[in-house]
Order: structure tokens, then C-alpha cells, then sequence
């Protein structure tokens, strides 16, 4: 890895035709120092005591950079290393807690995060949120472990640290987690006025509104226009003894309707599971929201996001334009991840 990131930052935004800002810069200075704490060989370290900080936490607004820029960095650092959605992270987690029940909380967790860390030595959760209570019970001792194990991390976020799981359920069994945030990770906030994601003009976007015969007709015939050629199948899918069918399912070009994804009792291990099939999704008639139909928009918010960090395009309708749609008060904040990403899955191209 070269000595100056700056300088391949530089190279990128150049060959990818990004644009790049002072903020942005700074930032890249900022993981200049991570990498040098954590990654470069230096022999000076074997004879001082480490105090580097083994976390780096991003966070700031929405399409302001964050993934583009951890990427970038992941992608150049040459060590064992994972990239996770953490709603997957946690259930592995469970899976093995479930697995190991004869063990006792402390001990399991240290028998994760050894069987963890003989896989990798860098995580990097994009878009971290705790919505969960019984996560968010648990989060302080798991990673807690994780930093003594000295398995690095690098998040990005919406919000600080501080802010976490803020209003939550008995959050005050979440603040030491919080503390041990706060002691290991760098925080840093990038700010940049523009949502990049909705400034790229794409003549590509596949969303249509409002919700009419004619929005119905534009549906049918993309529909129709990437379907063209594959076979129609029912796909099965077993869930922990859960059958799930997936009725409008062409080779990995599947069409659903909100209400099959959000309306019924399903969640991030459904959509997690949904998505290893799909190459390309359609979803009808996405609804206002508001803090009546509230769980269902928390569904909606988990589901983006999985298919935001699988990277599958999307098509839409909605009852508005996506600036239009409305949110329930808890979950404004949220929200606004969501449709910035539904900006950006629904022009991004596919080869199918």
C-alpha cells in the first residue's frame, strides 16, 4: 500500500470522474494516521506500549461519501479482512450463541470473537444502527472482546457515536457500549451540503409515480423487457424450517409487491436470504408512510439496506416522488439513508 493516500484518493476520483472537496481530504489525512497506527510495520512498535485506537468510526449525513470512501480504503488495505452487513453480523452471532447453549454469555462471546479472529483482523461495518434491545444489551461486551482480540473495525454511520440507539428501549444498558466506542475508535464526521447521489442526473432511474393505470403499464413493460427469455419458477425458500415462496420469480429477476416484503412478519434473515437469489428486483406500490403503518416501514428501512450492501438494482413504484414520500416521526432520520439509496439502486446498471 502506498505510503500516501491522498495521492491514490486523488488517482480515483480522477479516473472514476468523482468529484472530491477539502472535507473529503481531510478525511483521507485522517485515515492517513488509522493505517499508519494499525497497518504499517514499523519496528519502533515492538518496544512501546500500543495505545493506537483500533476503531475508526465515519459518520455524517447522507450521500456524503462515506461508503465511496471506506471503500476505498478497505479495498486497499491487504489483510484478512471482512466487509458485513451488521444485521448479518449479529445473526451469525445468535446462530452461534444458539449453537453453543451450554456455554455462559461471557464465555460464548469470547469463543466468537477467538473463532473470529482466526478469520480476520479487519471488519468493516457500513451504515452501523442498533435498533434491536437485545443487541443493544449485548453490543458493550462483544465489542469489547473484539478490541482486546485486536481485530480492527472501520464504520460508517448517520449519526455520532453519542446519538446511538438514542430514545431506545433500556438504553441504559447500552452506554457502556457507547464508553467502549468512544475509547477505542476515532471519530470523525464528514460533512458536504450535497447528496451526490440524487446531483448525478441518470436518464437510467427506474421509479415511477404516482400509483395510476399508466405508472401500472411502465411497470409491466420493464418487467417485461428484463424477463425477456427466462423461465417463470416458483422458488422455495427454507429459513430456519420457514418456507418462504418467491411466486414471481424469473432467474433471478423476481417482482414483489410491498405489502408480501413489509407487511408480513419478516426481517433482516428473510431479506438476507432473499437476496443471495436475486440479480435484479421490482417492487409495486410503495405507500406514504406515517406512524400508523410504522413497522412496516421499519421492514422497508431493513430491506434497502440489505439490498443496498448486496448491491442489486432496483425498479420501483411509489405513491410519490421519493423526495415526496413521508415518514413516522421515529423514523425520519432513518428514512433518509433510505431514499437516498433507493436513488441510487434504482439507476444503477445491470447486466442480466
Amino acid at each position: 500500500m502506498s505510503k500516501n493516500l491522498a495521492n491514490q484518493f486523488n488517482l480515483l476520483c480522477k479516473t472514476k470522474n468523482f468529484e472530491n472537496n477539502l472535507n473529503q481530504i481531510q478525511l483521507i489525512k485522517t485515515l492517513q494516521q488509522f493505517y499508519n497506527d494499525n497497518f504499517k510495520f514499523s519496528i519502533k512498535k515492538f518496544f512501546t506500549k500500543d495505545n493506537s485506537k483500533k476503531g475508526f468510526y465515519l459518520y455524517g449525513g447522507v450521500g456524503v461519501g462515506k461508503t465511496m470512501i471506506l471503500n476505498f480504503f478497505f479495498n486497499l488495505i491487504n489483510k484478512n479482512k471482512q466487509r458485513l452487513h451488521f444485521n448479518e453480523f449479529m445473526l451469525e452471532f445468535h446462530d452461534f450463541v444458539h449453537k453453543n447453549k451450554s456455554s455462559n454469555n461471557e464465555n460464548v462471546i469470547v469463543f466468537f470473537v477467538k473463532k473470529l479472529k482466526s478469520k480476520v483482523s479487519l471488519i468493516y461495518f457500513d451504515e452501523f444502527q442498533v435498533t434491536n434491545i437485545v443487541d443493544a444489551m449485548i453490543l458493550g461486551k462483544l465489542f469489547e472482546q473484539i478490541f482486546k482480540e485486536n481485530i480492527r473495525i472501520i464504520l460508517t454511520s448517520n449519526t455520532k457515536i453519542s446519538d446511538l440507539y438514542k430514545d431506545g428501549l433500556q438504553r441504559d444498558q447500552f452506554i457502556p457500549f457507547i464508553k467502549i466506542m468512544e475509547k477505542n475508535c476515532i471519530e470523525h464526521e464528514l460533512v458536504i451540503e450535497d447528496d451526490y447521489r440524487k446531483s448525478q442526473e441518470n436518464k437510467k432511474q427506474r421509479l415511477f409515480f404516482p400509483l395510476n393505470k399508466e405508472t401500472y403499464f411502465k411497470m409491466n413493460k420493464l418487467f417485461r423487457v428484463i424477463t425477456k427469455n427466462k423461465k417463470k419458477m416458483l422458488k422455495t425458500l427454507n429459513i430456519k424450517g420457514r418456507k418462504l415462496e418467491l411466486e414471481n420469480y424469473y432467474e433471478g429477476v423476481s417482482r414483489f409487491n410491498f405489502k408480501e416484503l413489509c407487511s408480513r412478519n419478516l426481517g433482516a434473515e428473510d431479506y438476507l436470504e432473499i437476496a443471495k437469489f436475486i440479480k435484479f428486483m421490482v417492487i409495486d406500490e410503495i405507500p406514504q408512510f406515517d406512524n400508523i403503518n410504522s413497522n412496516q416501514q421499519h421492514r422497508f428501512i431493513t430491506l434497502i439496506d440489505v439490498i443496498y450492501e448486496k448491491n442489486i438494482p432496483l425498479a420501483i413504484s411509489a405513491n410519490q416522488n421519493l423526495d415526496q414520500l413521508k415518514s413516522s416521526l421515529s423514523l425520519e432520520k432513518p428514512f433518509k439513508r433510505t431514499i437516498s439509496r433507493l436513488y441510487e439502486l434504482t439507476s444503477k446498471e445491470y447486466n442480466l
